[in-house]
């Protein structure tokens, strides 16, 4: 079940047992081998979400995102040579308003994603809303802050991590994340949406076949809809 938002004013101490460090480092071990595969071929990644931030359970998502534009051959190729195995490949789009993404999915918990068009400033701070750690982090063992889908910030500790409401400390949030108080509102107000009228789906979910490119999909996807092809041209 799905974490609804939550608007508690206290912060709150939570201390990671051992199995959560085995799990978090279980998972970090994933995502590493996974970014090494990309800075093989020079792409710099990152894993975003609870993995980065070191509050996991048994159903966290590894996240790998490419946060710019990139030649999707690279990335299979990067893929491909480490002998990690793909289960689909999909292209997908939010909103007509947010740029269209890459999807490649090694297993159901488990994908790499990168943009196929120029992201704004607010769609790129989003994984830094969540929390973001590069390959380096992970190397050092560092976890970061960020919100998870509760709306509770997560400020990792020695032990496990404090977390707070973010309803209310929106400018420290942004402070704290190092990201525009404007990505924070609109944040919140798209997960209180969402927690009040559930999910409305994406835009376009589109599943590739083994004879297509990612750049190929896009083409033909902006040839058949006016609202791709007006995203793709603002970037």
């Amino acid at each position: 079940m799905a974490k609804k938002p939550e608007r508690r004013l206290e912060r709150r101490e939570v201390v990671y047992d051992a199995q959560q460090w085995l799990l978090l480092k279980e998972f970090r071990n994933k995502a590493t081998r996974i970014m090494e595969a990309l800075k093989k071929f020079h792409l710099d990644a990152i894993v975003h979400g609870s993995v980065a931030r070191g509050d996991v359970n048994e159903g966290s998502d590894i996240d790998v995102f490419i946060p710019y534009q990139i030649s999707s051959f690279m990335v299979e190729t990067a893929i491909e040579k480490a002998g990690i195995s793909v289960n689909r490949r999909l292209v997908v789009q939010a909103t007509p308003a947010y740029a269209m993404k890459a999807y490649i999915e090694i297993d159901e918990k488990t994908a790499v994603s990168f943009p196929l068009m120029k992201m704004r400033k607010v769609e790129r701070e989003f994984y830094k809303f969540g929390g973001e750690a590069t390959l380096e982090d992970l190397g050092a063992n560092l976890r970061v802050a960020g919100v998870d889908k509760r709306l509770m910030l997560i400020e990792p500790t020695e032990k496990g991590h404090v977390e707070s409401s973010v309803a209310g400390s929106e400018d420290y949030v942004a402070k704290v994340l190092g990201i525009s108080i404007e990505t924070v509102l609109d944040r919140v107000h798209a997960l209180l949406r969402r927690d009040d009228v559930g999910r409305t789906g994406v835009f376009i979910e589109r599943e590739l076949s083994s004879g297509e490119t990612f750049e190929m999909v896009l083409k033909r996807l902006a040839e058949q809809n006016p609202a791709v092809r007006r995203r793709l041209a603002l970037g």
